[in-house]
C-alpha cells in the first residue's frame, strides 16, 4: 500500500483519548481515528429501529448494525460497507441517516473473522494484519448473506443498493460486479487500481462485470487514489457498455472527505455527495 494512502487514512493524532474506543458494533470510534473532531455529525434514532444484530453466514454469526424506520415493511435496502476501521459510530450514524430517508440500512462487520479492526491504533498494521486477510470471496459471501437476512426481515431486495467508504468504496464496486441484483451503487473514494487481499483483482480489471449504475465520489487531492486511475476505470466501463455510471471528482479535496469525525472532512463536498447519493438511488430503482 502506498505511504500516501496510509497517511491519508490515519493522520498524525494523539492516542491518549481512549474513551471512544469501540466496545460493540456501531458504538464508539475505532482507536486509529481518535480523537474525534468537534464537527462530528450525530443522527438520533427517534422513529427508528436501530442497533446491533447478528446475521447468519453458514455456521458463523456475523455482527452488523442496522437501522430502519420503526414499524415499516418492504423497505428498500442499502448495504453500507465500512472503511478499514470497521463498523464504529460513524458508520452506524450513516445507517441512521439512510433510515431517516426511508431505507433499511445494514452495515456488516466484514473483518470480524480476521480481528478487531476497532482496537488497532496504526492503519498500516490494521491493513497488514486484518484488512488484507479478508478476501473478496469471503466479503462477497458475507454481503450475499446480508441481503438474504434483509429479505427475511421484511426488506425489499428488489430495490437493493450498496454504498461504502474507502475500502468499502472498493467493496461497493466489487459487489456490483458480483451481484447482478444490485440496482445501484455509490462508491466513496474506493481504490480502483489495486486490491487489498493478495490475488484479488482490481476494479479496473473487473470493469466488464459492472453492469449497474455506480455513482463514484472522489477527491482530486486524494494521495492514495490518483485521478488517472479513475479516468482509466471510466474508460473501461464505457468500453464494456456501462454508460450509466458517473464520476464526480471534487477539486482540492482529500481522501475521506465524508468522514465528519476526522480532520479530512470537507463539509461542502460531503453534503453535496450525500444529496447526490440519495438522488442517485431514487433515480435508479432504489427509491424510498
Amino acid at each position: 500500500m502506498l505511504k500516501d494512502d496510509i497517511d491519508s487514512l490515519s493522520p498524525a493524532r494523539d492516542f491518549s483519548r481512549r474513551s471512544f474506543v469501540q466496545t460493540t458494533v456501531g458504538s464508539g470510534f475505532a482507536a486509529a481515528v481518535l480523537p474525534v473532531t468537534a464537527q462530528t455529525v450525530t443522527t438520533d434514532a427517534a422513529g427508528l429501529e436501530a442497533g446491533a444484530v447478528t446475521i447468519p453466514v453458514g455456521d458463523f454469526a456475523m455482527p452488523a448494525y442496522r437501522a430502519r424506520p420503526a414499524g415499516k415493511q418492504q423497505l428498500p435496502v442499502v448495504l453500507v460497507a465500512s472503511e478499514i476501521f470497521g463498523v464504529h459510530e460513524h458508520i452506524a450514524d450513516v445507517c441512521r441517516r439512510f433510515a431517516k430517508a426511508g431505507y433499511l440500512a445494514i452495515a456488516p462487520e466484514l473483518f470480524v473473522r480476521q480481528g478487531n479492526a476497532g482496537a488497532y491504533t496504526e492503519a498500516a498494521r490494521l491493513i497488514a494484519e486484518v484488512v488484507s486477510k479478508a478476501s473478496d470471496a469471503q466479503v462477497m459471501a458475507d454481503l450475499d448473506a446480508t441481503v438474504a437476512w434483509a429479505a427475511a426481515q421484511g426488506g425489499d431486495t428488489a430495490r437493493l443498493a450498496i454504498t461504502g467508504f474507502c475500502w468499502g468504496g472498493r467493496t461497493t464496486w466489487r459487489y456490483v460486479a458480483h451481484n447482478p441484483r444490485v440496482a445501484a451503487g455509490v462508491a466513496w473514494y474506493g481504490p480502483v487500481a489495486r486490491a487489498y487481499h493478495p490475488g484479488d483483482k482490481t476494479i479496473v480489471e473487473l470493469a466488464a462485470a459492472i453492469k449497474a449504475p455506480v455513482l463514484a465520489l472522489y477527491g482530486a487531492a486524494d494521495g492514495g487514489i490518483p485521478v488517472e486511475t479513475l479516468t482509466q476505470l471510466e474508460a473501461a466501463l464505457k468500453a464494456a457498455g456501462n454508460v450509466k455510471s458517473e464520476f464526480v471528482v471534487y477539486p482540492d479535496t482529500p481522501h475521506a472527505f465524508h468522514a465528519d469525525y476526522r480532520p479530512s472532512y470537507r463539509k461542502a463536498a460531503a453534503e453535496d455527495g450525500w444529496k447526490r447519493c440519495l438522488a442517485w438511488l431514487a433515480a435508479h430503482g432504489v427509491k424510498a
